[in-house]
């Protein structure tokens, strides 16, 4: 069809009619499966025919069978029926949203963006969740949470991210340590160090925390195996293990823990995770909210 022809004015109800018809081959059955009489069915496929200017449907022996025209127009008319199920959902999803999950790992502050969410969308109901640090994807694509604040490297298909901010890593030693209180450290001061591992982790996400390989390919010290962050602490205070981190102020982990600077290594990203394609508005004005107030400027206690 040329593209200045004015474009004809389809009943979407006659477009599935049609399509019920070409699927089931036969206008009886598909008279059935709609529960209308077999002629009123065919004078709304007649109806949409003089709409298209083409005839779409011949009638034979054995049922009905598509046209040359039909061909064409069968996929484009299952294409427009999930085009618009997709505008109502989206629409219904943009005006009706009334609840939403923010996710948030170990050592990462939400509370302003979440504040002013709140502020703007008094009637809405705000939630926030806890998440392993590992695990912010799994838990989008899972409906958990409907946004997570937290920290690369995950897997981001079918993830909407935005990065928010950069931490520099640093390095969680005990006091005691013979590194304690240096003004910053390099991977050749902890060649040796033990670094412990986390069980049932992404190996991006290990690989990068414990920067394994190293530059020269060298394989990062194996520490010991831990479930969650308290273990990591307690390993590296009791001086088993040192561990590399990003956004902690190790004075509030616990006394016997401090920081140092680790430099000559990639910082850490902080970002925002959404499921792509998520519609909600209330998931785009907390986008909107995390970039306008989680700049790194506040950062609660944890571990990566």
């Amino acid at each position: 069809m040329p593209d200045s022809a004015p474009a004809p004015d389809l009943d979407l109800r006659l477009v599935r009619y049609f399509i019920v018809v070409a699927e089931h081959r036969h206008f009886g059955r598909a008279a059935d499966a709609l529960y209308i009489t077999q002629p009123s069915l065919s004078r709304q496929i007649r109806r949409l025919e003089e709409k298209m200017g083409a005839r779409l449907l011949d009638r034979t022996p054995q049922g009905s069978q598509l046209t040359e025209a039909g061909e064409v127009f069968l996929p484009r008319a299952k294409a427009l029926l999930r085009s618009a199920a997709q505008a109502a959902a989206y629409t219904r999803a943009a005006a009706e949203p009334s609840r939403i999950t923010i996710g948030y790992t170990t050592g990462l502050i939400v509370t302003p963006a979440v504040r002013e969410l709140r502020r703007r969308h008094p009637d809405a109901d705000v939630q926030t969740l806890h998440l392993a640090c590992n695990d912010p994807r799994a838990a989008l694509l899972d409906h958990q949470v409907d946004a997570a604040v937290t920290r690369l490297p995950f897997p981001t298909d079918q993830l909407h991210v935005t990065v928010l901010y950069d931490e520099p890593r640093l390095l969680l030693v005990p006091l005691g340590h013979r590194l304690a209180g240096k003004e910053s450290v390099t991977l050749d001061d902890i060649a040796d160090e033990p670094l412990p591992r986390v069980r049932r982790s992404d190996p991006v996400w290990s690989a990068f925390w414990r920067i394994d390989p190293r530059p020269d390919g060298s394989p990062a010290p194996d520490g010991p195996l831990v479930e969650a962050v308290e273990d990591k602490v307690e390993l590296i205070a009791a001086g088993q293990a040192v561990a590399i981190s990003a956004g902690l102020r190790a004075q509030g982990l616990r006394p016997d823990v401090t920081e140092v600077p680790l430099h000559g290594v990639e910082p850490s990203h902080v970002v925002l995770a959404t499921r792509a394609g998520d519609h909600n508005r209330l998931v785009a004005a907390f986008r909107k909210s995390a970039q306008a107030h989680l700049t790194g400027d506040l950062s609660e206690p944890g571990a990566s």
